[in-house]
């Protein structure tokens, strides 16, 4: 279990994290999310050494967090940070001997991560010879190629086209089902919404929802309403409707309504309305709960 307590910390006049705390448990994918300078990066760092805390600890199993726990820990960090020119199955040997492990250990383990990444061919390859998106999965094979028991990784869907994406999400999941304790941050909040499975929000440095993404769907004060009629979007006469654009294009137009509208009025009035060519009345989405979150 990875615990982080309090933490604080204050740059001049920017406060970074003002007592942030959460848990993230073994065997399980953790969505981290906020806004640009939330205090989501300036935490992993934390977690890893790189930032000291003015105030706060973090323990893995009880345990405080030191050089030899880290070790055991894997990092893909926001600012990519490999060696352009060198060979990226050397690279990945080289760095499992940095956490420990011996030379066929490390040698197997880099060719496993080539394979499961879809990098095979290009192993003999130096990391600038590579597109933009098999350079993202170099660096999240850096991050894990020790068998991490906990892996960080901040933004590890930026610049993946969709088959990268869902290739990372499966490696994600296996890598929980055997055990490791994940946690990413990403902007994607669908995407996350997809593969998490516990949520944290931090927002202007504290965490202002914490949960597992069921109980934070169903425990929501508003519900998610989408209805066509005559094939356009449209909006029933319900107190407290608020609409909601999203969507890279912003073309997703739905509406949060109080958790407990009557469905049976709003069918009425849309009847009354037109023709619906289609309706749904759910839970909120992972980008709903963030929108509340945040606006608080």
């Amino acid at each position: 279990m990875l615990t982080v307590s309090g933490l604080s910390k204050r740059y001049v006049d920017v406060i970074a994290l003002d007592g942030a705390s959460f848990q993230a448990a073994p065997g399980r994918i953790v969505g981290f999310l906020g806004p640009n300078g939330a205090g989501k990066t300036t935490a992993m760092r934390c977690i890893f050494g790189l930032v000291r805390p003015d105030a706060g600890e973090i323990h893995w199993q009880g345990e405080p967090v030191d050089t030899a726990s880290r070790l055991r820990f894997g990092y893909m960090p926001e600012e990519r940070g490999l060696y352009p020119k060198m060979k990226i199955d050397d690279q990945l040997r080289y760095l499992g001997r940095l956490s420990g492990m011996s030379k066929a250990d490390a040698a197997a383990a880099a060719d496993d991560w080539l394979a499961r990444l879809g990098l095979s061919e290009r192993a003999r390859s130096t990391l600038e010879q590579l597109s933009h998106g098999n350079r993202q999965r170099v660096q999240l094979a850096a991050a894990l190629v020790h068998r991490p028991v906990l892996a960080v990784l901040d933004e590890p869907f930026a610049g993946l086209d969709p088959l990268g994406t869902d290739a990372l999400a499966r490696e994600l999941r296996a890598l929980a089902a055997q055990g490791t304790c994940i946690v990413f941050s990403s902007h994607q909040l669908d995407l996350v919404q997809g593969v998490c499975e516990d949520v944290v929000i931090i927002d202007r440095g504290r965490v202002v929802v914490t949960g597992t993404l069921d109980e934070l769907r169903s425990r929501s004060a508003v519900r998610r309403l989408a209805v066509d009629v005559d094939g356009q979007p449209w909006t029933p006469a319900i107190p407290g409707a608020r609409e909601v654009t999203s969507g890279e294009l912003g073309t997703d137009h739905h509406l949060l309504l109080p958790a407990d509208a009557s469905v049976e009025e709003i069918l009425s009035q849309a009847q009354h309305a037109g023709r619906i060519s289609s309706f749904s009345f759910e839970p909120p989405s992972l980008s709903d709960i963030f929108r509340e979150a945040v606006a608080r």
